[in-house]
């Protein structure tokens, strides 16, 4: 994408209602603009963001056998009446009638359409296990919705959810989701620390968050420091064996928030414990027959009994991910994008637009990069050298690679990942090393 046509409405000033770096950074780069309290419009950078993660996780579910669908944002009310929901859930559930007179809600959740999909569908246990997904928008009527898309009214998720024949079958889908969760963020650039959690208003008597590290998180963190030098993506998962191994060796890793946290029981030393800020990401719930036994979903056993489908949820905030990526990966200058999701790999600065030499080397890079399927922003605007490089360390790219007379005359061109030093080598170079 060539700099002059991409639309990116940057702001030199820091917003006065943005508390938070995130809220700030997305503001300032153009990557989202509000549209009502709560409610963001993702720009251009900001949705090529999005996406990145979200194809992320796709991989990630498909990987554990689940199945991709989509369901309705809005809901009949009479669904989550008869589940008991309906009443409970309180004022952050969205509740409309349509022209009929029929009560309806903008889905903050999807357990009791997936559950009545499940019961008119499935009869036997011979068709379970079944995992069901769907990544799509959400809406929560927050009191004071805050800090940008961390804390929005409107939201983009991932939510699946398995249905098993008992609960032994029902701990291994558990256990597959927890394991794909550690994946997921690690494959973000994350470290990713579950937690056993409530439950709240989802239901259900076992229960894991996952927290990334971010020195403006919501929770304060206490944890064994061997989390910070972990890495799920070491592990060669297969997702048709045991996985109840792997998920007892992370877990037995102490943390725990600040709510949980007992000075005088945890089992870590002064020396090893980690005490620091996280941002929850996703939860995982397994909640048994909740709604199942609530809205009749059974299926018949292998003697011919009818009993009651175990079942368990598990999200992950795709749409809050890009703002708690921000907020543990950051600078004085900008974003630091890991490269997994940045918008663009590479931003390629041509520091003296129009000179004949210059738009030579970098229009050849430009070219091999895009062939080479390297994502390159091209800065071939008439702009001064120092705005070039202070909006590509705003927007946070990976790589920039700068052209200007002096390394045209002298055979080179200036690379830096960014946060790092430059360094000047031959384009040649620069191509192999990118790609």
């Amino acid at each position: 994408m060539r700099r002059s046509k991409l639309f990116m409405p940057t702001i030199k000033e820091t917003p006065a209602d943005a508390q938070i770096p995130s809220h700030r950074l997305m503001l300032r780069a153009g990557l989202v603009r509000q549209t009502a309290a709560g409610i963001y419009s993702w720009l251009p950078m900001g949705y090529r963001v999005l996406r990145k993660i979200e194809q992320i996780v796709r991989e990630e579910m498909d990987s554990t056998g689940a199945q991709e669908i989509l369901m309705p944002t809005i809901q009949p009310s009479e669904l989550w009446q008869e589940s008991g929901r309906y009443d409970d859930y309180g004022k952050e559930m969205l509740r409309v009638t349509d022209r009929h007179d029929r009560g309806l809600l903008y889905g903050p959740t999807h357990e009791e359409v997936v559950t009545d999909i499940f019961r008119n569908s499935v009869k036997s246990y011979r068709d379970l296990p079944q995992n069901l997904y769907q990544i799509h928008w959400k809406f929560r009527d927050e009191v004071r919705p805050r800090f940008g898309v961390m804390r929005g009214r409107e939201f983009f998720m991932k939510d699946n959810y398995s249905f098993d024949i008992d609960a032994a079958s029902a701990r291994i889908s558990y256990n597959k989701m927890f394991v794909s969760y550690l994946r997921t963020f690690a494959r973000m650039g994350l470290t990713p620390i579950p937690m056993q959690a409530d439950s709240g208003a989802i239901g259900g008597d076992m229960s894991h968050e996952f927290i990334i590290l971010a020195d403006t998180g919501e929770s304060t963190v206490y944890c064994d420091s061997a989390w910070l030098d972990s890495d799920p993506l070491s592990l060669d998962i297969d997702f048709d064996t045991d996985l109840q191994p792997i998920v007892d060796r992370w877990t037995k890793l102490y943390a725990a928030t600040d709510d949980k946290y007992d000075p005088e029981s945890c089992p870590v030393n002064e020396e090893r414990l980690y005490t620091g800020r996280g941002i929850e990401v996703g939860h995982i719930f397994y909640f048994g027959t909740k709604y199942s036994n609530a809205m009749g979903a059974t299926v018949s056993n292998d003697q011919g009994q009818e009993v009651p489908v175990e079942m368990g949820s598990y999200g992950i905030g795709v749409s809050r991910l890009v703002g708690a990526i921000i907020e543990a990966s950051h600078d004085d200058d900008g974003i630091v994008w890991p490269e997994s999701v940045a918008p663009f790999q590479v931003g390629l600065i041509n520091l003296r637009a129009g000179d004949a030499a210059c738009n030579e080397i970098c229009e050849k890079l430009y070219s091999s990069l895009s062939v080479a399927n390297v994502d390159t922003l091209y800065d071939e605007r008439d702009e001064r050298a120092g705005v070039k490089f202070a909006e590509m360390d705003l927007i946070g790219l990976p790589w920039q690679i700068a052209v200007g007379p002096r390394g045209v005359k002298a055979g080179t061109v200036e690379i830096r990942r960014r946060g790092g030093k430059r360094e000047e080598i031959s384009a040649e170079a620069a191509f192999s090393r990118l790609t």
